[in-house]
């Protein structure tokens, strides 16, 4: 009608999505990868072809796994059937065809699924420190042993120091969005630890405690020692240097016995079958 003016629509923001950043924040599946069959080749001689993911979410690693060598396999369990779905949509079905049928994502618990016998079992992103209790962890850390073939290694990564022990909120920028670790509670006598995961986005938004865990803040000699306890007849940690022109971590793990006093480390603990 004349001179009536027309309601303009406003275009809809794009919901932002949590595991498309967790992936591109948090995870570095070809670094992970290239230490795995380094870590592998290193005990037995021979390459590694057989990858069990425990809680492996997204199953990024798995597919990353399968994409590196014709001849690999790999199996990604979790529980919670929503990233498995965003996975297999976003991941899974990205890989070439061959690749994509030597992956499975399985939902189910870590304590009980069965797969084929794994060279490598993992269990990353501190996923294991759910376990709060001695007995409970050990438990795990025997099923996880099963699950892997005669020449088998199981590899874990954990964080510690003392700024793992108080609150404090670590802000990452990446490009177009900041990546926020919130340590919100931690417990001295029981080491119960509240986390999130909050992304900062462009125009004010914000997805506030995308990703919550209630962990238990497990030592590397507690780990080391339960390990041992569940069979593991090698357990070495494998500490990351330091680049001297930044003091900041370098990505280059090592084994070691003894390391310097380190406010914020990450290590990979590895078991040996």
């Amino acid at each position: 009608m004349a001179g009536k003016k027309k309601k303009s629509k406003k275009k809809k923001a794009k919901r932002p999505d949590k595991y498309d950043l967790y992936q591109r924040s948090v995870q570095e599946p070809e670094a992970d990868v290239a230490l795995l069959k380094r870590l592998f080749k290193s005990r037995f001689g021979k390459p590694a072809r057989r990858l069990r993911e425990d809680f492996g979410g997204t199953a990024l690693l798995a597919c990353e796994w399968a994409k590196e060598h014709r001849d690999n396999r790999a199996w990604a369990i979790d529980l919670d059937p929503e990233p498995l779905a965003w996975g297999e949509k976003h991941n899974r079905a990205a890989l070439p065809e061959d690749a994509r049928e030597r992956v499975s994502l399985i939902k189910g618990n870590v304590l009980t699924t069965r797969t084929p016998p794994a060279d490598i079992t993992v269990a990353f992103n501190f996923s294991y420190f759910l376990f709060k209790t001695r007995a409970e962890l050990l438990s795990y850390f025997r099923k996880a042993r099963t699950t892997l073939a005669r020449q088998g290694l199981l590899v874990l990564d954990a964080y510690g120091g003392a700024d793992a022990q108080r609150r404090q909120k670590e802000i990452r920028e990446h490009g177009d969005f900041d990546y926020v670790w919130d340590q919100d509670v931690f417990d001295p006598i029981t080491h119960d630890v509240v986390n999130y995961i909050h992304f900062e986005l462009p125009r004010g938004r914000s997805l506030r405690r995308a990703f919550s865990y209630h962990w238990r803040l497990w030592s590397l000699p507690e780990i080391k020692e339960l390990l041992g306890e569940a069979g593991f007849k090698d357990v070495a940690v494998y500490w990351e240097g330091t680049d001297p022109k930044n003091d900041e971590g370098n990505g280059i793990f090592t084994r070691r016995n003894h390391a310097p006093d380190d406010p914020a480390w990450i290590a990979y603990v590895v078991g040996t079958r």
